[in-house]
């Protein structure tokens, strides 16, 4: 499996589930970390692909300016 916003916010979906099945107090305070952590690393992920794109389209651009170099 790719590490992708898909799949970050997938994982973040399972931990909150797993916050509201919880009997425990230390189990839900666990899941509900561990949701607010794939929340992050989705964000993070986000902004890498938004980037990537973005240097991407910034680089086809130039070559389309200055196809003979």
């Amino acid at each position: 499996m790719s590490f992708t916003y898909e799949f970050c916010v997938t994982r973040a979906r399972e931990e909150a589930a797993a916050a509201e099945r919880a009997t425990l107090d230390n189990v839900r305070d666990r899941a509900l970390r561990s949701e607010a952590a794939w929340l992050q690393m989705a964000q993070r992920e986000r902004l890498v692909q938004t980037a990537r794109d973005k240097a991407k389209r910034d680089k086809e651009a130039a070559l389309l300016a200055c196809p003979g170099e």
